[in-house]
């Protein structure tokens, strides 16, 4: 039985390649958060949502695979982005097993959004496995403006379509699996149509806090202000993922933390951190001013650069995950966050339509 097993595994494997061929071919579908929202909140059906991501899935995992297939043949052999490779096969290989399963079986239907955990979980270390990836490359064979620049082009897209992914994933497996969050009554999936911002800002600030005290034994404070254009005392609330303010606001505070501390490490009273809220007719704006010195103006693009960091790179072992800490990481991937208001869309993003930022000192 292991042996039929292994033969069907083998044959599976073997038309990967084919699958990635024909389901590359088409283009995602985009989506609205207001369309997440509508789904959710009103006609949500579960075998509609199956019917919807066991096509689009692979469509998005074949439409990137293809792309990592396009990366120099050095990167493509490092251990690590061969790991990567092969979590996206056997994700794709999971996915493909619903392709000719009823929608009307209800067993077949909770098998999905197992898989679907399943596959999210695997993912969870794609980030800095393809971190590691690339100091393997750049670490052995060094770098040159045109591969850098290629690569950079890639991992954009490449982190964006696992952004996409992920909110797919997550939408399905929290809208279908019965449990709500008590606290956040408003919630659709992972979509908050009343997300108190300010509430999320200082969440974000005190898990920042807590690990530069860990490492400093010491923190700025933070100073928040709120501006609203509608004259209300009511918080600020917006329709977004919180877990995505969330990230791009940790990582900025961090940031902002270390350059604070160590531009200021003879003074006893550290400067604050101050963040304004303001709330427009139609955008919601978040700055972020801090007194760390600064970056100069000829490396304010490379802050968006992925592997350039300010902070001293850290080592890992064979038995260690890569960190995402002084890999710089952590801009490049808000940024993606930012740039698109559903992070589905597949990379079209142009223009930034969710939350705005600006980070600077003072």
């Amino acid at each position: 039985m292991k042996f039929v097993r292994f033969l069907m595994k083998n044959a599976a494997l073997a038309n990967v390649p084919k699958h990635i061929d024909h389901f590359s071919k088409f283009s995602p579908s985009p989506l609205s958060m207001k369309q997440f929202l509508d789904f959710g909140s009103t006609n949500a059906c579960e075998k509609t949502s199956f019917a919807f991501l066991r096509q689009e899935l692979p469509v998005r995992l074949s439409n990137i695979m293809k792309e990592l297939n396009l990366l120099p043949d050095r990167l493509l052999t490092t251990p690590s982005v061969q790991l990567v490779q092969r979590w996206y096969i056997q994700s794709l290989m999971e996915i493909l097993d619903f392709l000719d399963k009823s929608p009307d079986d209800h067993s077949v239907l909770e098998s999905f959004v197992e898989s679907l955990e399943t596959i999210r979980n695997r993912h969870n270390d794609v980030v800095p496995t393809m971190a590691q990836g690339v100091i393997e490359y750049k670490d052995a064979f060094g770098q040159d403006p045109v591969t850098s620049l290629n690569i950079q082009y890639f991992l954009d897209r490449f982190y964006m379509s696992r952004i996409s992914i992920r909110m797919l994933i997550n939408q399905h497996t929290l809208v279908f699996n019965g449990n709500t969050n008590p606290a956040h009554p408003n919630t659709i999936g992972c979509i908050d149509s009343l997300c108190d911002v300010t509430e999320v800002i200082r969440d974000a600030f005190e898990s920042a806090k807590m690990l530069c005290e860990q490492y400093y034994l010491g923190a700025p404070e933070l100073e928040l202000k709120e501006m609203n254009c509608k004259q209300s005392r009511d918080p600020i609330q917006i329709s977004y993922i919180p877990s995505h303010l969330y990230h791009m606001l940790f990582e900025l505070f961090k940031n902002a933390m270390r350059a604070t501390i160590e531009t200021n490490e003879v003074s006893n009273n550290l400067p604050p951190i101050r963040v304004m809220v303001a709330l427009g007719g139609e955008d919601l704006s978040i700055k972020v001013m801090d007194r760390g010195g600064g970056v100069p103006l000829r490396k304010i693009e490379t802050l968006f650069s992925y592997m350039y960091s300010t902070a001293p790179r850290p080592d890992f072992g064979d038995n260690q995950r890569a960190p995402l800490a002084g890999f710089g990481y952590g801009l490049p991937i808000s940024r993606l966050y930012a740039l698109c208001e559903t992070c589905v869309k597949f990379h079209e993003c142009l223009l930034p339509s969710g939350p705005h930022f600006k980070h600077q000192t003072f």
